[in-house]
């Protein structure tokens, strides 16, 4: 019974001691999977947490590098971790966790590094992380090791598209291997880092896309705007080329005459735009940038304007005074032939890329189309103002032939009615006269003859009355005939040949017309002439002889005037007629002025009416003034205007266009 006790105790013992291992494993398990889950969670937080930051700041990738070097030191247990990327064949320091102040700056001096001096560089360039347990045991790494303070390093590739773009390098303080959970957690963030990166690329891509875009939006839009004027145009390009290229300046020159002028420029630095401005128009021949790609057609960039072997001092100082230290300059090329340049500087030394050098071509391209559409809208709106102008021309040529034919026509028929009322009107006048002088006669014959005192006195008185009738029937007969005759007179066919014509010449020899003319018909006539011709009033295209028969018609009309003014005022009043001419370009002035009666306002408004006059009967038609201006306006396309003043003076001015339209042909 004793021995069956004790054997079932000690197979108590065994399962309590079994019991207590499956504890002691199991809460072992218990602790590892709450580690990993501890470290999953850690993970997802830091995972959601970089998100964030990518979400956050879609075009730089600079946040995203500093939290994924903070979370995977942080979550690694690392003494320090760093991001680096590769650019134009070196590593580059892109962010990393701080330490002490002289480890970092240890650390930031030995970046950006030769792929031929980082080992890691052909380390990991498989794709495959790798590490180094001892820094000690690695010549390379053991100096920035030691500065910085780690014993042990792991490094993870960024990966894209089968190659290498950077590394992410995680250090410890200690020697010894990473677990692979470490390796593991790094490959994410590094392959986050590789999406931030294609996110940021393509984020800026799109953008620079959509401000190109833009860009040529609103340049399209400005020149549609300003057809005629390419300025605004140019100050648009020059505006966009330099906010795009992240430029310091930008200028457009235009080539005129052999020479280089500034038409537009933007810069940041305005105590530079003294010396930019001095600088044009520059000579083609010269040897500055703008001129060199003036003369090849060719594009042209400095990367450095105080280090290039063959600047001159003058070119280095332009460039401090401005504060660029690189530039590009494109041509604007049409039909291969350069036109202008566009440019861009940068305060920063180093190649412009190739994206900026398209750019600043297409902003060329647009510019030369600028220029042309300005061309051929200024040529289209040219050729429209001469083809208005002609169109005017030919008008008025038709109008002034259609009214000769007219005034041909009306002189036509004015003529006929004359010379039919000639005869009757010769026949009226003439037995008129006849039956005056048989009256006179009748007397004669009556006076011997005894007739009772009341007869007599009756013949006397009936006799009478009939001379007073026929005196007043020659008298209008007379006035009659005067408008007959002047009908006559303005009723010619034609207005003689059509030619140049010395103008003075013409006002001169009316001038004496009228002077002799008005001296043979009253003796006593004396007037003073003065003479103001213009020697460069030259030839006109006119009917000579029309023109004469106006200015006599205004001499005469002055004269007139004059000598009623003279009744009226006595002698006190000294007659003056004075002849202007004057050159007007392609027009020449001719201007008659009197100092006689004037004209009253509502005299002056009829005055060019048809038979209107102010002239007793029998000393005016009011035909003169009425085929005066059309021969002046409709025959001749001038002007005939009238300045006068009541009791003090009237002057007529003529103005006639040097060469009419109307030739020869349209005068036959």
């Amino acid at each position: 019974m004793t021995a069956l006790t004790e054997d079932m105790a000690d197979a108590l013992r065994r399962r309590i001691d079994e019991l207590e291992q499956q504890l002691k494993s199991s809460a072992a398990e218990n602790a590892r999977l709450g580690d990993e889950r501890r470290e999953a969670l850690e993970r997802q937080a830091a995972t959601t947490e970089i998100l964030k930051v990518m979400a956050a700041s879609p075009s730089d990738v600079q946040p995203v590098f500093d939290a994924i070097a903070a979370n995977a030191n942080r979550l690694i247990g690392g003494f320090s971790t760093a991001v680096l990327r590769y650019i134009d064949g070196a590593a580059h320091l892109a962010a990393f966790t701080p330490t002490d102040p002289a480890g970092d700056r240890v650390l930031q001096a030995s970046f950006p590094v030769p792929f031929a001096q980082f080992p890691a560089y052909e380390l990991v360039a498989d794709g495959a992380a790798a590490q180094l347990p001892d820094t000690e045991l690695e010549p390379a790494a053991r100096d920035i090791a030691r500065a910085r303070g780690f014993r042990s390093m792991l490094f993870v590739p960024l990966m894209s598209e089968g190659a290498a773009i950077g590394v992410i390098i995680a250090t410890r303080r200690t020697t010894g291997a990473f677990g692979e959970h470490h390796v593991r957690l790094l490959q994410t963030f590094a392959d986050q880092a590789v999406i931030a990166l294609s996110n940021v690329s393509l984020f800026n891509t799109t953008r620079e896309a959509l401000e190109r875009q833009t860009a040529t939006a609103d340049i399209l839009k400005v020149i549609a705007a300003s057809p005629a004027d390419v300025t605004p145009v140019f100050q648009a390009i020059s505006d966009s080329a330099k906010a795009l290229i992240g430029g310091h300046s930008s200028t457009v020159t235009r080539v005129i005459d052999g020479m280089l002028h500034l038409t537009a420029f933007t810069t940041d630095n305005e105590a530079g735009n003294a010396d930019l401005l001095s600088s044009f128009p520059a000579s083609l021949s010269s040897s500055g940038i703008h001129s060199r790609v003036a003369t090849s057609g060719r594009y042209a960039s400095r990367s450095d304007m105080q280090n290039e072997p063959d600047l001159t001092d003058a070119m280095k100082e332009l460039a401090r005074t401005r504060g660029y230290r690189s530039i590009l300059v494109v041509p604007m090329l049409r039909d291969g032939v350069a036109i202008g340049t566009i440019a861009v500087t940068r305060p920063e030394a180093g190649q412009f890329p190739d994206k900026a050098i398209n750019l600043l071509k297409t902003f060329a391209d647009q510019a030369v189309i600028a220029v042309e559409n300005t061309r051929l809208f200024n040529e289209v709106q040219d050729r429209t103002r001469e083809l208005a102008r002609s169109l005017d021309d030919l008008r008025a040529a038709q109008d002034r032939l259609i009214q000769t034919e007219k005034l041909a026509s009306l002189g036509q028929l004015t003529a006929g009615i004359a010379h039919e009322i000639k005869n009757p009107l010769n026949f009226v006048n003439n037995f008129a006269s006849l039956s005056a002088e048989l009256t006179s006669e009748l007397d004669g014959v009556l006076a011997p003859a005894p007739l009772p005192d009341d007869v007599r006195s009756e013949v006397d008185e009936l006799t009478g009355l009939l001379k007073d009738n026929l005196d007043k029937v020659v008298q209008h007969g007379r006035r009659a005939d005067s408008i007959v005759k002047n009908m006559l007179l303005h009723s010619r066919e034609g207005g003689g040949e059509h030619r140049l014509s010395d103008i003075n010449a013409l006002v001169e020899e009316s001038l004496n017309l009228a002077y002799h003319g008005a001296r043979a018909e009253t003796p006593r006539f004396d007037v003073t002439l003065k003479h103001e011709l213009d020697p460069a009033a030259g030839q006109a295209e006119v009917f000579p002889q029309e023109i004469t028969r106006v200015l006599l018609n205004l001499i005469s009309n002055g004269f007139y005037a004059m000598a009623k003014r003279t009744s009226q005022a006595g002698g006190d009043f000294e007659p003056t007629l004075s002849a202007a001419t004057h050159d007007r370009g392609s027009h020449v002035e001719i201007r008659i002025r009197d100092n006689g009666t004037g004209i009253p306002p509502e005299v002056k408004e009829k005055m060019f009416n048809p038979f209107f006059t102010t002239k007793p009967a029998g000393e005016g038609t009011g035909l003169g003034l009425s085929i005066s201006h059309d021969i002046i306006v409709k025959q001749h396309g001038g002007t005939l205007d009238i300045e006068t003043e009541p009791g003090e003076f009237t002057e007529f001015k003529i103005v006639l266009p040097r060469k009419s339209n109307f030739s020869d042909k349209d005068s036959g």
